[in-house]
């Protein structure tokens, strides 16, 4: 039960860094300063913020190639993006929900 914990934790902590670095990409890009600390909360916000963007893009690269302005390649990745970011962010929300209920069920 405890490993199931620690191999959360760990995977917050790899996911919180991915996402740091990406941030840190896009701002040196952008010329934007981001906060040096961040919290658990911020990184899920990120993350679904991401995954609405990714949406948003698919829905984009769908009408395009509607509109005969975009290969169907494109759609098909973009589209496959956003369903692997989506479920990544409801596997982390899952992981997270069992962990928390594996804490609650803790003896004090």
């Amino acid at each position: 039960m405890i490993s199931n914990v620690s191999s959360a934790l760990n995977a917050y902590q790899q996911a919180l860094s991915r996402i740091n670095a990406n941030e840190q990409k896009i701002a040196s890009v952008a010329g934007v300063e981001q906060p040096k600390e961040q919290g658990f909360g911020d990184m899920v916000k990120a993350a679904v913020e991401d995954v609405s963007v990714l949406h948003k893009q698919a829905e984009m690269t769908s009408i395009s190639a509607i509109q005969g302005k975009a290969d169907i390649q494109d759609v098909v990745l973009a589209v496959s993006n956003a369903e692997v970011a989506l479920e990544t962010v409801v596997a982390v929300r899952d992981t997270a929900i069992k962990a928390y209920n594996t804490i609650m069920q803790m003896p004090i």
